[in-house]
Order: C-alpha cells, then structure tokens, then sequence
C-alpha cells in the first residue's frame, strides 16, 4: 500500500461480492475510501469487486465472514480494524439468498431461519462489535444498514412475510442503536425498492416481471447503483446531523 492510500479513510461493506454491495463498495471507492470487501462464498465476485474499487486508486481488500456465524463476524471485525487501522464507515450490505439457486430450493423454516441468522442477528451482532471500536476512535464513525420498503408498508407471500420480518427488525435495531451509539458514530439504513438485481434478471418471472414496473410509479426497477448513491451520502459529511433514518430508494413505491 502507497502512503496516499494508507492515509485514506477506510470503508466495509459485507456482501461486496455482487448486485447493491458492489455497487456500494466501488461507490465509496470514487469518493476516496480504501475498501475492504466482506464476502461469503463468491470470492471470484469479491476479487471483481476489490479490481473494479482499485482502479478507483484507492486500496480494496476482500475478506471473508460467514455473517451466520457469530465466531466469523468477530473474526472479520478483528481483521478489518487492525487492516485499516481504523474504520470510518460500515456497511452491513450482506443478506441470505432465498430466492434464487439452491436457496430458492430450501423449505420456508430453513428460509426464515437463513433470514434471521444472516440479515437480521448478523446485523446485530456486527454493529455490537464495531460501535465500541468506532466510538473509540477520535474521528468516531457511521454504520448503515439494509432494510427494504416493502417491509414498512407490507406485501402479500409468504417470502414476503419472512422478508419484512427480518429487516423490520434491522429498521427498529437500527434506529434503537442510533440513541446507543451516539454521539460518536452514526447509524442509519437504506430501504430499496425494486432493484434490478440477480433475481430480476434471472429467475423472476415475465409476468411478476410487468407487475413490478406497472406498480412502480417510476415504471422501472431501480439500479443497484442507485442504492449506492444514497449509502454514499449517508457515509459522507454531507450527513454529518443525520442518524437513526431510513432512505427509501423505491421510485415512488411507497411514501
């Protein structure tokens, strides 16, 4: 690592391997942040990701962490604060795939069960880790979190049902841990919509397809680098007096 990259602030963001954590991972790359890039099994995903954030000419690292494991997120934490030396931001992007491959395949309990262990406990018990090492830093720190719309205002299904139970969860830790954390480091979340991700260009039927851009008043599926628009604001000192809120990036879906 070059002494200009060493004097950079540094960035996580788990579930860098793909879709809305890459996305956010190049993004905080462009604004100057050396990145390290969590990921779980995509580690030709990540190495991109870690390619596509150094050509920003910054520095990008990749790192495992099963975020179902508590003993692995301890791991990582460890890992990413004595690599950087400190961590201005952290992103918990990373989520259990329910809906495509062999986790499309899994019954609804072990469905629910991956929702719960990986999104919602491993959300909680990374931020349980990181906020006392960004709250003993002098330039403190900001941690945001993935929520999702429609599980603000509800969705019909059963995938819908375990979705919305997970990451209401993260929308209430989240803002319960802003008043815990304060006032040295920063919490919030971003709610996507609609995002063309994996499943929409993959898996999701022609049909459901339509039905999506015709309840969207937007028209459109919404793009991963969308999303990373907003976890870059919230990550910048452009936010500097915004904490415990959620940004909806949804084209209109709901207010």
């Amino acid at each position: 690592m070059n002494q200009t990259n060493a004097a950079r602030p540094w960035a996580v963001v788990t579930g860098a391997s793909s879709g809305i954590g890459r996305a956010s991972a190049v993004r905080l790359g462009q604004l100057g942040f050396n990145v390290i890039a969590g990921f779980c099994r995509n580690e030709e995903g990540a190495n991109q990701t870690v390619a596509d954030v150094r050509s920003q000419g910054v520095e990008g690292v990749a790192i495992r962490v099963d975020q179902a494991q508590p003993d692995s997120i301890g791991k990582f934490v460890e890992s990413a604060f004595a690599l950087a030396d400190g961590v201005r931001v952290w992103a918990n992007l990373a989520g259990a795939d329910i809906l495509t491959g062999t986790g499309a395949e899994q019954s609804d309990r072990d469905k629910l069960d991956a929702l719960l262990s990986v999104d919602l406990r491993g959300t909680i018990l990374t931020c349980w880790e990181v906020v006392p090492l960004m709250q003993a830093q002098e330039s403190g720190g900001t941690i945001i979190n993935m929520s999702w719309d429609l599980a603000l205002h509800g969705m019909a299904g059963r995938n819908p049902e375990m979705f919305a139970a997970a990451k209401a969860g993260i929308t209430g830790f989240t803002r319960a841990l802003a008043r815990s954390a304060a006032p040295h480091v920063r919490v919030n979340e971003v709610a996507p919509g609609w995002i063309q991700t994996r499943f929409a260009d993959q898996d999701m039927r022609d049909d459901y397809y339509r039905w999506v851009v015709d309840t969207t008043p937007l028209a459109r599926f919404g793009r991963p680098e969308e999303v990373a628009e907003a976890v870059a604001f919230l990550a910048s000192d452009g936010a500097s007096f915004v904490s415990g809120q959620t940004i909806k990036v949804n084209g209109a879906l709901s207010s």
